[in-house]
């Protein structure tokens, strides 16, 4: 077997796809969303500036690790390297902020919501997607909390006015490959009669968490490969917020003033 990937980095690696193409969605609705100057913050793998930086006039993209292997192919793309929050721009830099399945790994995540808010100019708009809580089958030990719906509008409403909820929901395609995977975790849950996954400190469950969920996948694909292979972009809808999306896809728009 070839070396373990974090799952917190998603990948084009083959066995990724169900979650990989979900993440291409919500860059790609970004994408008609975003204007002017650009942030996002969690570079990942950097398939995100792919997608948005073209619509954009300057893309900087901030990571606490340097993408491996990935260097910005647009003149307009700019990587800096910096853990969050703070955020390291003065205030009123950015048209749009854009964050991806990060707010999920943020201990401070109020300061991180106001700090967005601070980078952005008056009406400028943040879009933040984060796992949908009722739609996870276990611990996840990488992540400090996991929203729901109601809780993610109370954190962007102590400092954004005008919120709008949304949500990333699949087709029947995603929804079998889903079941499969509810199905997988649930039979690797019964070994651990001791409830450990909950009872552990988070960074002892982190390279189980890993290896077993890369094992997983793998095993998934292998079991079901035209399932696994056939998933796009396409499979995946935004539309109004529900316990049944898959992810939690907010835009957040600061007042004029």
């Amino acid at each position: 077997m070839s070396s373990i990937l974090t799952a917190e980095r998603v990948s084009r690696d083959a066995s990724d796809n169900f979650v990989f193409r979900r993440s291409v969605l919500a860059y790609r609705e970004a994408a008609r969303m975003v204007r002017g100057d650009v942030l996002e913050i969690g570079t990942g793998t950097g398939y995100g500036a792919e997608i948005i930086a073209p619509c954009a006039r300057s893309f900087i993209t901030v990571d606490k690790t340097v993408p491996e292997g990935w260097m910005p192919q647009q003149a307009n793309v700019e990587f800096r390297r910096a853990a969050v929050p703070p955020l390291p721009f003065s205030s009123g830099m950015f048209d749009c902020v854009v964050s991806f399945q990060v707010i999920e790994h943020i201990k401070r995540d109020t300061e991180f919501v106001s700090e967005v808010w601070r980078v952005l100019r008056p009406g400028g708009l943040f879009i933040v997607t984060t796992p949908n809580a009722p739609m996870s089958l276990t611990r996840n030990p990488w992540h400090v909390r996991e929203y729901e719906a109601p809780q993610l509008e109370a954190l962007l409403r102590c400092r954004f006015d005008e919120v709008q909820m949304l949500g990333i929901e699949g087709n029947d395609k995603v929804a079998q490959y889903y079941e499969n995977n509810r199905r997988s975790v649930e039979k690797i849950a019964r070994w651990d009669i001791l409830d450990l996954q909950h009872r552990l400190p988070a960074p002892l469950l982190r390279l189980p968490y890993d290896i077993l969920n890369r094992i997983n996948r793998r095993r998934l694909r292998k079991a079901d490969t035209e399932l696994t292979d056939s998933i796009t972009e396409d499979d995946y809808r935004l539309v109004p917020v529900s316990q049944r999306c898959y992810d939690l896809f907010f835009t957040a728009r600061k007042g004029a003033e």
